[in-house]
This record gives structure tokens, C-alpha cells and sequence, in this order.
């Protein structure tokens, strides 16, 4: 019997073995997309002027958040800009000084945190934008709600707006320290009014986790409201392997592990290169928010949350929208929150043959009579028309209980939305709908081009995503109507 455990125990640990080399080998392969791409100075240069959350003895306050980026943004100059070159060659580089994608020939520059005061401000919002992203992506909404007497601070995120290399390293605490200190710092100038959190993507998430803590926190503001765009609550479970693949890319010949992907950046907004521990980063933050909010549902099904306002499109490649019902609205307290959701264009999807069709999600949604909040569905008022309307279903209903055209029509040629368009509307210089008129002007938004393979200076695949939102009108006057409400 001895000799039989004794083989067993050697044949289970050579099977781990066996399972680790194969392992081993799979992140091997997986590297070599990445290889085959040229690691550039921003994909490794450490800028050390980044704040983390164990630098709060130093940077305790918003303040010297902001003067610790100013030194951050001069570093990045000295560091990356100085070695890149210039000239033709250059003209898609974003490090590339006064080329088309230089940040900094754009005023202000949006990959910077940016405050909108107000005299006497009806009341605060945060704009937290998402993983690879920069402040940018919620400018219009901010620009919008200091329109209407907000005080409004647009968060740079630490590890954003300066090189890819910066995602190598950062950690999701240290995003949620910033935004303890930003909304510390709002508290201070709006002081009694309300205080909005707006999240898009990653920075969804951490709205969550902050709102979470104020509600365990006596000594913390608690947001008036939450309102999350593509809010990233779930994602693929093979984001748990971004752990393995970050620590095998310290051992020699595996440092590709280090990326999902590099790409050329040319964007100057948003890294197109992704580092395995932002995929790390975004993995252990969602887990720990289900964990924390299904933690607070037992504890306190009444008051799991602030009032939230989720948009969402039904097809999103990044995040899941199963997880935001199952393990975000799904339980939470009923009838103060909404799930508002973006269905493909059924006028355009007429083939089973080219569009992979949502309708189960959708007809699990609009045939459940346990759904504890809303749901406003937007989609097509009927099969043959671009025209769209917005149906709504109250909590615990089966049934839709008002239809509302909204007097906006999908474009010709649009098939959904995306995880990336809903905060950009169609007027955006940069991802919008049209170019602008400035012939050598860099334009990522849509542009109807056909001809052959390789003729374009930036990857074809960039094109067919959608960049921005057909019905931004609708969802920023939501936004409005819900941030009013909690005053």
C-alpha cells in the first residue's frame, strides 16, 4: 500500500509538472504576436514622479496630486519625448514632438487631470475613465455638466496619459487612492451639496469600490449617485491567467508575457499597447467589487448602493453585461436604479449569416418579472425603421410599460455600438463621425474606405470599431435628469 501512494504522489506531481511546462509553453506561444512587435522606450521607460497609493504620507492631498503630475508630465518629456525622433516617418507617433498624434499640440492637453469650477456649484461630479484611457473620454460630459453648475474634476488616473510602460506597473489601489483624494477634494468645494460619480469601463468599477467604502466609512462622503458607461463589473474569466502570465515574464526569453499586445501608438488619448498587469489590475478589481457588493447585499439589502444608472450596449467585446445584472443591479436594493440598454440596429441586421444576434439577452431581460430595477431598452421601433425608441420596463414587471421615440436614427452602415462609443458623441474631433476640415488633422472616428489590403498607414481593424455614440444626445440628458434628481 505504501509503495502505491508513494507512485501515486509521484505520478500527481508529475503530472503538475507536465501541467506547468504546458503552461509554460502556451504563454511562450502567445508571446511571439507580441514579439514580432518592436518594444519602443514607452513600453519600458519607468517614470518614478507616478503617484501610488504608499506615497499618501506625501501626497496627502489633491493638491499635490496635481504638482506631482506636473513633475510626472516633465519627466515624460525629458524621458520619452527627448529620444524620439521627428520628421515624415513620425507623423503617427504620439511621442514624436508636433506630430499629428502629439498630445500637446491639442490645448488643454486631455491626458491631464482637469478641474471645471464653479462659484456657487449645485454640486460635484468625478469623471473616472478606464483602463489604456485618459480623462478625454468623459470631457464632453464634463464640459456639459459644468454647463449646468457642477463643480467637475476629470481624473488622470495614475498610470495614464503618459507612456504604456506606466501600466506595467500600477496597481488598482493606487487608482483607488486618487480617487479618495479627488472626491476629499470636492467635498471641500462644494461642501454640503451632493457629489456625483461617474465611471466608464475600469473607472465604473472604482466608482463602485469608492461608493462602497463611504457607506463603511462614517468619516467619507457617500456619492449622491453613481452613473456607470460600459461599466467593466465582470470580464472574460481568462483575465484570472494575467497573474501567471506577468510572473513567467521575468524569466529570460518570456519577457513578451509582459503585453497582451503592443501596438503603434498613434492615438493621442488612449494606449493602443496593453500591459498583462493592467489585465492583472482590472481582474482583481472587478472580483473584489462582486465580492464587496454581494457582501453588502447580506449585510445591508436595503442601502447596497447609491443610486446607480448603468448604460450599456448588449454587444461589448471588453466587458460583460450578464455580470452587471447578475452581480451588480441584480442585487441591489429595488426601484432606485436603471439599466439602460443599446440593441443592435435590427433595420441592418438582417443576415443570421454576418451578426451574431443578443436576443436571448434581451429577451431574458424584457420576459423577467424579478428584475429588481429598471430597464429602458433602446432599439429600433420596428424591423424595417433606422428610427429608435426607448421601452421601458419598471422593476418586477414583464411587460414593457411606456414605448418613447426619441427622434434619432441609426446611421446608415452601423450595425451596434461598442464598448468604446457610448461617452463620445458624434461631434467628437477626434473618434466622431465626421473628419474634421483640416486636411492633415488626425481623425480616428469613422471614415467609409474600401480598396486594398495594406494601403492604410494604421491597422484596417481600427476602422470597423465604432468610436463613437449615435444617440450621446439621449444619454447625456439621462445623465442630466438622474445627477438633478439626487441633489
Amino acid at each position: 500500500m505504501g509503495n502505491i501512494t508513494v507512485k501515486n504522489r509521484r505520478m500527481g506531481l508529475l503530472r503538475q509538472l507536465g501541467c506547468v511546462i504546458t503552461a509554460v509553453g502556451i504563454l511562450w506561444l502567445a508571446t511571439q504576436g507580441c514579439s514580432r512587435q518592436a518594444v519602443k522606450h514607452w513600453h519600458t521607460e519607468k517614470l518614478t514622479e507616478e503617484f501610488t497609493a504608499d506615497r499618501i504620507p506625501e501626497i496627502e492631498t489633491f493638491e499635490k496630486y496635481l504638482q506631482l503630475e506636473d513633475r510626472l508630465f516633465e519627466q515624460l518629456a525629458q524621458a520619452v519625448y527627448a529620444h524620439t525622433g521627428s520628421g515624415p516617418e513620425f507623423a503617427l507617433v504620439r511621442y514624436s514632438r508636433g506630430s499629428a498624434a502629439d498630445p500637446q499640440v491639442r490645448t488643454p492637453n486631455w491626458n491631464r487631470t482637469f478641474a471645471f469650477p464653479v462659484d456657487a456649484p449645485a454640486g460635484g461630479v468625478l469623471l473616472l475613465h478606464g483602463m489604456s484611457d485618459s480623462p478625454y473620454s468623459l470631457r464632453a460630459l464634463g464640459e456639459a455638466l459644468h454647463q449646468r453648475n457642477y463643480w467637475v474634476i476629470g481624473l488622470r488616473l495614475p498610470g495614464h496619459g503618459t507612456a504604456p510602460s506606466g501600466l506595467t506597473r500600477v496597481k488598482w489601489e493606487d487608482m483607488a487612492a486618487a480617487v479618495a483624494l479627488s472626491v476629499a477634494h470636492l467635498t471641500s468645494k462644494v461642501g454640503r451639496k451632493p457629489i456625483h460619480i461617474i465611471g466608464y469601463s475600469t473607472g465604473a468599477a472604482l466608482a463602485v469600490n469608492f461608493a462602497l467604502d463611504s457607506l463603511e466609512r462614517d468619516e467619507v462622503r457617500v456619492p449622491a449617485s453613481l452613473v456607470l458607461l460600459s461599466p467593466a463589473i465582470g470580464i472574460h474569466p481568462a483575465a484570472g491567467l494575467a497573474q501567471w502570465k506577468r510572473r513567467f515574464s521575468i524569466l529570460p526569453g518570456l519577457g513578451g508575457l509582459a503585453w497582451m499586445q503592443i501596438e503603434p501608438e498613434f492615438d493621442p488619448y488612449k494606449y493602443n499597447s496593453f500591459a498583462t498587469n493592467a489585465a492583472e489590475q482590472v481582474h482583481r478589481l472587478t472580483t473584489t467589487v462582486a465580492r464587496r457588493v454581494s457582501s453588502r447585499a447580506r449585510a445591508h439589502p436595503d442601502n447596497v448602493l447609491p443610486p446607480t444608472l448603468v448604460f450599456k450596449s448588449t454587444v461589448d467585446a471588453t466587458v460583460s453585461t450578464d455580470a452587471v445584472i447578475d452581480r451588480l443591479l441584480g442585487k441591489l436594493a429595488p426601484h432606485r436604479h436603471e439599466l439602460v440598454l443599446f440593441d443592435i440596429n435590427r433595420s441592418a441586421a438582417y443576415s443570421s449569416l454576418l451578426v451574431s444576434d443578443p436576443g436571448p439577452l434581451t429577451t431574458r431581460l424584457m420576459d423577467s418579472k424579478d428584475l429588481p430595477f429598471t430597464v429602458t431598452f433602446i432599439t429600433n421601433e420596428n424591423s424595417k425603421s433606422t428610427a429608435v425608441a426607448a421601452r421601458r420596463q419598471g422593476p418586477f414587471a414583464s411587460h414593457v410599460s411606456a414605448m418613447q421615440p426619441l427622434g434619432l436614427q441609426w446611421p446608415v452602415g452601423v450595425l451596434s455600438l461598442s464598448h468604446v462609443a457610448l461617452p463620445f458623441p458624434p461631434d467628437d474631433p477626434l473618434y466622431g463621425s465626421n473628419p474634421p476640415g483640416e486636411k492633415d488633422r488626425l481623425f480616428l472616428g469613422r471614415m467609409a474606405v474600401q480598396g486594398e489590403r495594406g494601403l492604410l498607414k494604421l491597422p484596417e481593424s481600427w476602422f470597423l470599431r465604432l468610436r463613437h455614440n449615435p444617440f450621446y444626445d439621449y444619454l447625456e440628458k439621462r445623465v442630466h435628469a438622474w445627477v438633478d434628481a439626487a441633489r
